[in-house]
């Protein structure tokens, strides 16, 4: 992948990326004659994977840096979108896809409402977001290192299943299963490896980006640090190795959760 676009280099070489790239490959069915929404595009990482499936993709975001970023590796069909209300009429989709966005919004309940409205009837709903409950212990190592919410973005840690069930149901949406992953050695690697970026590497623009911090969020950013993530390319097998270790754990919730949810 030597000469692709950043976007598609940091997916190589990043595991929870990697971990969250099998999920959509796997529970993610799209029909030719689809119309499907991309909420919270964020720089088209995941993405540019979504519209290899296939059907008629329109990507969402509330940051312009995030859709100029998006626009260079997906080309066309992106809408800029206010946090109270989607830009789309009521019915306008046969799915909406949202990764790692309710977190981020202030009003994740209007939110979920709006997605019930844009949806068809029957229409689908794939949704990705942190996974938390009592026993995430990194979730409370987390500030203590400096990685505070706002580094990421992050409007709250995350939800567990059951509160998450209760939004959806309250949206009019029915949950119809879900899958956790990311679990403890995953989890902790990226804490260190977000630390990294965020204390020594990440020059912490004025702007705030909705998805925060942790990584380049423009093909800039990106190349002015060409030289770390060369070597981060050298260390990159042993840490996935490393990562590996989760599948001894398998009896543990991971710490990021996709559920899936059907209009009506």
């Amino acid at each position: 992948m030597n000469g692709a676009p950043w976007q598609l280099q940091i997916v190589k070489r990043s595991l929870k990326k990697k971990e969250k790239l099998d999920l959509i490959r796997k529970y993610v069915r799209v029909a030719p004659e689809d119309v499907l929404l991309d909420l919270g595009c964020a720089q088209g990482i995941l993405s540019y994977f979504l519209r290899e499936k296939g059907g008629f993709w329109v990507s969402t975001d509330l940051d312009f840096t995030n859709l100029r970023s998006s626009k260079a590796l997906l080309r066309k069909n992106f809408v800029q979108m206010g946090e109270e209300a989607l830009p789309f009429l009521n019915g306008s989709f046969n799915q909406v896809v949202c990764l790692d966005y309710l977190e981020h919004v202030d009003n994740d309940d209007l939110t979920l409402r709006e997605i019930s409205r844009v949806l068809k009837a029957g229409g689908k709903l794939v949704l990705i977001t942190p996974h938390s409950g009592n026993f995430f212990i990194l979730q409370k190592i987390r500030p203590a290192v400096g990685l505070k919410l706002e580094f990421y973005g992050h409007k709250r840690e995350g939800y567990g299943l059951p509160e998450l069930a209760a939004k959806l149901r309250s949206a009019g949406l029915r949950l119809e299963g879900h899958k956790t992953y990311s679990r403890f050695f995953t989890e902790f690697l990226e804490l260190i490896l977000n630390a990294a970026y965020v204390k020594r590497l990440s020059k912490k623009p004025q702007a705030k980006l909705r998805d925060g911090h942790i990584r380049p969020s423009t093909a800039d950013e990106f190349t002015a640090q060409t030289g770390a993530f060369k070597l981060y390319k050298l260390v990159y097998p042993l840490i996935w190795l490393i990562s590996r270790l989760d599948r001894l754990l398998f009896f543990q919730r991971g710490y990021a959760i996709m559920v899936w949810a059907r209009k009506g």
